[in-house]
């Protein structure tokens, strides 16, 4: 891809893996900033070292751990999480290109999310757990590369919580966020498989917490 090509939000493969695209610095030589959607790991590379893809009905992928296929036909339900194909926000709403959100309340395919964005039910697609019949395999470019020990550790938040890898860079309890655009700062007081609790009582997925324009770390908890 040309660098002019790349925007935030974008799914993307990178070394045979999914990413998706959270920051874009032209003036930087490893000009794209990225997190691999299974694990949530960053990554610095250039426009050229990727392949730009559009998820659509019916991709199967691996998001922090877990899996989920797309389905443009459900109806979500409050505790899915939905991902926004064609964001459209009102002024009152901060979201964007390809994130996921979490449901908390449903009215006629319309959704209010857990960080209380109203969402037209023609901006999202469901994420539904698991893999479905016939589904297509986009967690990585081509999956016969992939050796079947590590398609069943991708899979594994239990693996991820053993993880030691420092560049996952893992939110913990005692870490001081600010939100930007609630211009509040905010402790993590508790924490999920995949979400974290603030103090004020949001909930945020991890990968929430990568967005350098909602979320910036102020205070990282020192064990």
């Amino acid at each position: 891809m040309n660098l002019f090509q790349v925007r935030k939000g974008q799914f993307v493969f990178f070394e045979n893996e999914l990413h998706k695209v959270y920051s874009v610095k032209p003036m930087f030589k490893k000009s794209v900033h990225m997190y691999r959607m299974k694990d949530m790991q960053q990554v610095l590379t250039t426009a050229k070292e990727i392949t730009f893809y559009r998820p659509k009905h019916n991709d199967t992928f691996i998001f922090y751990g877990k899996r989920y296929t797309i389905d443009q036909y459900a109806k979500p339900k409050p505790g899915d999480y939905i991902l926004i194909v064609k964001p459209t926000p009102d002024y009152l709403d901060h979201y964007s290109l390809n994130a996921i959100e979490k449901v908390e309340e449903e009215e006629n395919g319309n959704v209010i999310t857990t960080r209380d964005n109203g969402v037209k039910h023609s901006e999202y697609v469901v994420m539904v757990p698991g893999k479905a019949e016939a589904s297509q395999e986009i967690a990585y470019f081509d999956k016969s590369l992939v050796p079947e020990e590590q398609q069943l550790r991708d899979e594994s938040i239990s693996y991820l919580a053993e993880s030691d890898d420092q560049s996952t860079s893992t939110p913990v309890v005692g870490d001081i966020y600010l939100d930007i655009h609630k211009n509040m700062r905010a402790m993590i007081v508790a924490s999920t498989d995949n979400e974290v609790i603030f103090g004020h009582g949001d909930r945020v997925h991890v990968s929430e917490l990568l967005d350098e324009t909602r979320y910036e770390l102020i205070h990282q908890f020192d064990d």
